[in-house]
């Protein structure tokens, strides 16, 4: 594969010669990758809302009562979050040693191999204080897998697309978290209700652990298909050296780091009211719904999520990453309140209308996000920039979003106080998003890093970074 620079509009872009077959490619790779990720995750965040706190933490269940059995299995959704900057890091620093590809096949069978393991995890009544040890083990890997994986298929979608469609491109690795909550609840449902609450508590809820094994297969067969990032390309064939010991992105570009974390944060600390479980274990366990259709809902709205993203992803590339921003997080801040309003309700049709319509906001700041990330760093950084950017975002907005919803709900008795929190966050993303340059369409190729590049070597020989060649490596 090869690729070449052109202009338009007096900013260059990357494209590839072979554009059209390609781009489907690269998009399908993404896309598939991270679904299948975002699968094994979204599998333990629903299973932790309604089975594994008695089968897995029962001492504390039985010693503390049923909310602080839930508050402990929350927590494990939470802590794999903190191991998301370490994989971050270390796939930023091998991806600019290897290139992105080599990452994004790693990261997805470090995931796929931790979730069926947990498929076949012994519970606490079998082999006792090493159940909850060994899931927290199994967790941690998750995280960490999860943290390296979203920076590299981000750059490759954004990375191969041309400027005027980086939004587009980039929402396809963007799709593949609601897509994954999709195929994710959907077979939790299918499981339950095929089967009795007895058996789903015996051994029905592994069923879709362990059908992760070939979602992995097919992932892989697509993502070592698809060909390298074309900047990454670029960088190999100039023979740059890169430095990219934590330091010089720290030192160089804090700036987009702190914006990056902040303005995800925003937008998870909404989404994982969904997408984390909470809701679920709200209406099932406080109000006392049925789970298959609470399940159903979930479904229904990761569906709308699908399209809200990708058709936000392509917006912005029409009027600007910045204005989609604003608009989704001021949407956000006022339906929150109606959401939660609405499933005190009890009723299922406004539990569902509540969760779809909320996906609109959250298409909208999530969306745009991997052309927004990649376009905040330079190209020589972009991957540890973007990745613990990403990263620190999840765990700033969404690590106990749940956690943190359920003790609130358990302390004041009312679902305001979790939409009140949800309002805090979502308003300290909007002000950074106002304060936000737009770096919309700008220039991805190396070339155009001169500045950058000339403030990175200079911090690299201040603090006497090792160099690199893509030969050797770049080491932290």
């Amino acid at each position: 594969m090869t690729s070449h620079t052109t202009g338009t509009a007096g900013a260059d872009r990357i494209i590839l010669d072979a554009h059209k077959p390609q781009d489907r490619r690269v998009a399908l790779g993404t896309l598939v990758g991270t679904a299948v990720e975002w699968y094994d995750f979204f599998i333990y965040a629903n299973a932790a809302a309604i089975i594994l706190a008695p089968l897995f933490f029962n001492p504390f269940v039985a010693n503390s009562g049923e909310i602080a059995g839930r508050l402990i299995s929350f927590a494990t959704v939470g802590i794999s979050f903190f191991f998301r900057p370490l994989g971050a890091a270390v796939a930023g620093h091998y991806g600019d040693r290897l290139g992105r590809k080599a990452m994004l096949v790693l990261t997805l069978v470090l995931m796929g191999t931790a979730t069926f393991l947990i498929g076949v995890l012994p519970t606490y009544s079998v082999i006792g204080v090493w159940a909850p040890i060994l899931l927290i083990t199994l967790r941690v890997i998750q995280g960490f897998a999860a943290g390296g994986e979203w920076g590299g298929a981000a750059l490759m979608a954004v990375e191969h697309a041309p400027a005027n469609k980086r939004g587009l491109f980039g929402g396809f690795p963007q799709i593949g978290v609601p897509l994954g909550m999709l195929m994710a609840t959907l077979a939790l449902a299918v499981v339950d209700a095929m089967i009795t609450d007895s058996q789903f508590e015996s051994w029905g809820w592994r069923v879709p652990f362990l059908l992760s094994f070939l979602l992995v297969v097919i992932g892989m067969a697509i993502r070592l298909g698809v060909s390298e990032s074309p900047v990454m390309h670029e960088l190999a064939e100039a023979d740059k050296q890169v430095r990219l010991p934590l330091v010089d992105m720290f030192r160089t570009s804090w700036r987009p780091l702190i914006q990056g974390t902040l303005i995800f944060a925003g937008n998870g600390v909404a989404g994982y009211m969904i997408t984390g479980g909470y809701i679920l274990s709200y209406t099932t366990n406080d109000l006392g719904l049925q789970r298959e259709t609470i399940l159903h809902l979930v479904s229904l709205a990761a569906l709308c999520w699908i399209f809200t993203t990708l058709t936000s992803a392509h917006l912005s590339d029409k009027v600007g990453r910045k204005k989609i921003y604003l608009v989704g997080f001021l949407f956000q801040m006022v339906w929150i309140f109606v959401t939660f309003r609405l499933i005190d309700t009890e009723n299922y049709a406004l539990i569902g209308l509540g969760m779809v319509v909320l996906t609109i906001p959250l298409g909208m700041t999530y969306g745009p996000q991997a052309a927004l990330f990649a376009e905040m760093f330079p190209a020589r950084i972009r991957y540890s920039g973007a990745g613990l950017a990403n990263a620190f975002g999840a765990i700033a907005g969404g690590a106990f979003a749940p956690f943190i919803a359920t003790a609130l709900q358990a302390r004041f008795g009312t679902s305001l106080a979790v939409a009140f929190y949800l309002f805090t966050v979502t308003t300290i993303a909007l002000f950074v998003t106002v304060m936000m340059r737009d770096r919309t369409g700008r220039d991805l190729s190396a070339a155009a890093d001169a500045e950058a590049n000339a403030l990175i070597d200079e911090v690299a020989r201040t603090h006497h970074a090792t160099e690199a060649t893509f030969e050797r490596g770049a080491g932290y």
